[in-house]
């Protein structure tokens, strides 16, 4: 089993939904059912092999790549196909694997207008191979293709099942990633020409992200580092999203379809954390060295901004979209610190953040069904309509907020406390201006969420909905979707070490140019 998991494992996990939705492109339209169960086997299998891959993996190594595949692929620009998975792309990939087939599960009866399962369905697939890909690829062209496969999905899924400014938020999320993408591009096509052999002096001319990352920007002058990492910077940055590039993310949130939003959230942005932690801090360590105070600063008034942006909606989901902008603040605090203890903090609270906000989407999605609205002001009185509803909604909001116990806590206080002792080189008394700062930011996350939590689920249900048969409690279908990700709030909240036990080897395999 080890051997043909080693062989076929990450290929198949990685390729098992593309094949579903090729399938599903043979199938006559009219066919929903068969739709629905073709994508979910799909991501079913998917799920199979990557459990198997899980319960195999030598979690004593994993600080090293495992199940490698290295095979010929395109031999002009001596691209290579390399896949391989190590403590930092293990949690990540199982979140996707995870949160995919559940939303194909809430799709089963929230196929959104207009219907069409079977493209709906075949844009969410393709979308997992696209995530799955990025986290496993081990070669910087392959990386590229794969990070932008999910483009295409995402910009369909928005513009065609999206809300009246669908089109609108479909071109600016595209038109941004876009820009980003060709900047990144040209950063590793720089590290193509430039690196060089830490030994010999002789160009290297490799996509090889094993390569480039041991041998650590060997060849390449600082300056010449800083402004590599700088194309990386915003390539990443603009799919984190970051402040300032953070301005496509409440349109693409509040026009999406909630599955869409639920996969933006819960994956889609780690896409770019994760770049920023595989490729641009352990290749250009110089580089980041020079950019992360920058990178801190930003991250710290993104927490802010987003606290204070939820504090301004009117509409549910554009204030969770907000909320993602100060979560994923505190994510790149963590990174900026160059420590092992931010990093982990930082990779925890992408999970945290992708199964959290991941569930506050659906929640979102499914009031709206009901309501059919999400105007704060036209909602209330959750608690006495749908009172599983309205305590779910409870439960995430506080574990949104970083209340000790669950997942929340330990993706946003140990990235706080990293920043009390950055690495050697970074400014400590800026960075602890950072910590009090982000600091802050909690206070004003506990405010802008108990606030919505009081105005949606607290309180009489407005005269318009009092006597509206339509309102129901959580479905058997919604359970379904919801109770692996409640689980992992309270799992992760109570034994973070399942997750830092995994990615702390991996991490300081990373960081060994700041370490050493």
């Amino acid at each position: 089993m080890t051997d043909f998991l080693t062989d076929w494992g990450l290929t198949l996990v990685t390729f098992a939904p593309l094949l579903g939705a090729l399938i599903m492109m043979t199938v006559p339209a009219g066919k929903t059912h068969t739709h629905r169960l073709v994508a979910l086997f799909a991501s079913l299998a998917a799920l199979v092999v990557g459990a198997l891959l899980l319960v195999d993996f030598n979690y004593g190594d994993a600080g090293i790549l495992q199940y490698v595949v290295d095979r010929s692929w395109i031999d002009v620009i001596n691209s290579r196909y390399i896949l391989g998975i190590d403590g930092i792309s293990l949690p990540l990939l199982a979140l996707t694997l995870v949160v995919v087939p559940l939303c194909v599960v809430y799709s089963w009866d929230h196929i959104p207008h207009p219907g069409n399962p079977k493209a709906f369905l075949s844009l969410i697939l393709i979308l997992e191979t696209g995530m799955i890909g990025t986290f496993v690829a081990q070669d910087l062209i392959l990386f590229f293709v794969f990070f932008e496969v999910v483009l295409l999905p995402m910009f369909f899924m928005i513009g065609v099942w999206g809300g009246e400014n669908r089109r609108y938020a479909s071109i600016k999320f595209f038109l941004f990633t876009l820009f980003g993408s060709a900047l990144m591009l040209l950063s590793f096509l720089a590290l193509y020409f430039l690196s060089s052999d830490p030994i010999t002096g002789d160009p290297l001319r490799t996509f090889d992200m094993r390569v480039l990352s041991d041998v650590a920007g060997a060849g390449i002058l600082g300056v010449t580092q800083v402004w590599i990492f700088a194309g990386m910077f915003i390539g990443f940055g603009v799919k984190v999203p970051m402040f300032p590039f953070h301005t496509w993310l409440p349109d693409a949130h509040t026009e999406a379809p909630t599955v869409g939003s639920v996969i933006l959230a819960a994956v889609l942005l780690k896409l770019g954390t994760y770049g920023f932690v595989r490729i641009a801090v352990p290749m250009l360590p110089e580089g980041a060295e020079v950019w992360m105070p920058w990178i801190g600063l930003l991250a710290v008034i993104g927490i802010i901004y987003g606290a204070l942006g939820c504090l301004a909606q009117t509409d549910m989901k554009r204030l969770i979209a907000f909320s993602s902008v100060a979560h994923m603040g505190f994510v790149m605090l963590g990174v900026a610190t160059l420590t092992d203890f931010g990093v982990n903090a930082a990779i925890f609270g992408m999970v945290a953040h992708g199964i959290i906000t991941g569930m506050l989407f659906f929640l979102a999605g499914s009031v709206k069904e009901r309501y059919h609205t999400l105007e704060i002001k036209r909602l209330g009185g959750l608690l006495v309509q749908a009172p599983r509803m309205g305590w779910l909604l409870g439960f995430v909001s506080m574990a949104s907020l970083g209340l000790p116990g669950l997942a929340g806590f330990w993706g946003e206080f140990p990235a706080i406390l990293s920043a009390y002792s950055p690495a050697d080189g970074l400014p400590v008394g800026v960075f602890r201006v950072y910590m009090v700062v982000a600091a802050v930011g909690t206070v004003l996350a506990a405010g802008y969420l108990l606030w919505l939590l009081q105005r949606t689920a607290m309180g009489s249900p407005k005269p318009e909905f009092a006597d509206n048969d339509e309102i129901v409690d959580v479905t058997p279908t919604e359970w379904i979707a919801w109770l692996p990700l409640l689980i992992g709030i309270v799992l992760f909240g109570v034994m973070p070490g399942l997750i830092f036990r995994v990615t702390d080897p991996a991490v300081l395999t990373v960081l060994t140019e700041f370490l050493g």
